[in-house]
């Protein structure tokens, strides 16, 4: 793969999603061999009016092959909340109604599995697999957040919930574990004591304030797939 002409596509689900790939990831990753790197919302504006949240893998994975068809230098990529995941037969994704049996733990990275295998059916026995990288957040981009929870306070104007914050984050292995259901999900606990919080423009605010080092040395999942991304440039 040629390295300095190396494109990635981070497929997203979600405008804050969008703006951490933007604001954030997009510097980071320009040092690492990529020459241009992109989010694009999953599926079109009117499917997502329409429905809301997640579109099935079939609309999401039309995308991933154009594109990767289409441009032989690219490098496509998800970022995606696998609570969100469609599951039914008609529009669900590969391994999400087979994962509820797993640990919470290799859920994740069984239906990684399973989308890079169905991609590369796809696109042909000799598909260079570093070519699509799929990403599946357990929960959702605000659990990163919990990686340094005193940036995290000062940034949102609330240095005062940091013990708050600390204690939630205290009682999981690491924030990418932080959920017990819907209505325990990262962003509900933040909203729950900061209802002013605005996910796309608080997010990306205290990430950028929390930097990308902290969050990959609390998130090993995250980690991993950032490693990933790097190591698809490396020939």
């Amino acid at each position: 793969m040629n390295v300095t002409n190396t494109r990635l596509l981070v497929h997203v689900e979600g405008q804050t999603e969008e703006t951490f790939v933007n604001e954030v990831l997009r510097h980071e990753l320009s040092q690492h061999g990529y020459n241009s790197v992109d989010a694009r919302l999953m599926g079109t504006a009117r499917q997502r009016s329409k429905r809301g949240g997640i579109p099935p893998w079939s609309t999401v994975r039309r995308d991933i092959v154009h594109h990767l068809k289409s441009d032989q230098h690219a490098i496509s990529t998800t970022m995606v909340d696998y609570y969100g995941m469609p599951q039914s037969a008609r529009r669900g994704w590969p391994g999400r109604a087979e994962s509820v049996s797993l640990p919470s733990c290799a859920r994740a990275q069984h239906i990684e599995e399973f989308l890079a295998q169905d991609i590369q059916n796809l696109m042909g026995t000799n598909f260079d697999l570093r070519r699509f990288i799929p990403f599946v957040m357990m929960h959702e981009f605000e659990a990163l957040l919990f990686s340094d929870c005193n940036a995290f306070s000062r940034a949102i104007g609330h240095p005062e919930l940091e013990d708050y914050f600390w204690r939630i984050r205290q009682s999981f292995d690491n924030p990418e574990e932080i959920d017990d259901s819907r209505e325990t999900a990262p962003s509900k606990r933040i909203i729950a004591v900061v209802p002013e919080y605005q996910k796309p423009l608080y997010g990306v605010l205290s990430a950028l304030d929390i930097g990308l080092d902290a969050m990959l040395d609390s998130c090993p999942h995250f980690a991993s797939w950032w490693d990933r991304l790097i190591g698809a440039t490396i020939q």
